[in-house]
């Protein structure tokens, strides 16, 4: 596994994390300090607001979990892979997308932007 794959590997296990504690530290090996998220639904910048959007999320998505959807590709310092939020039992996914980062000289994330492709008409709750 090449180190890309693998920041991307703990980019969700953030997600997925629910103890605080692994998960912050989940977010310090993963993003560099001055660093953002932004998709259509949340935007955050540094590691208290990153830890307070996937906190939201849970809370929004109880037991939901984010996987990988096809290869991680990467060229210079640019990423991009596909994801799914998928339901507890892991069946299906509410949603869908892709995202794609920067990578700050470290290899940590300096920046990831993500898009939702897809949205499934069943709630959450």
């Amino acid at each position: 596994m090449t180190d890309i794959e693998q920041t991307v590997e703990r980019y969700f296990g953030m997600w997925n994390e629910t103890d605080p504690a692994r998960r912050r530290e989940l977010i310090e090996r993963t993003w560099a300090p001055v660093a953002s998220y932004v998709d259509p639904m949340f935007s955050a910048d540094g590691y208290e607001e990153l830890d307070e959007m996937v906190a939201g999320v849970h809370q929004q998505f109880p037991g939901h979990r984010f996987r990988l959807t096809g290869a991680v590709d990467a060229h210079h310092n640019r990423v991009h892979w596909g994801w799914e939020l998928a339901t507890p039992d892991g069946g299906g996914a509410v949603a869908s997308g892709v995202d794609f980062a920067v990578l700050a000289t470290d290899g940590r994330f300096g920046e990831v932007t993500g898009f939702i492709s897809a949205v499934s008409a069943v709630s959450p709750r």
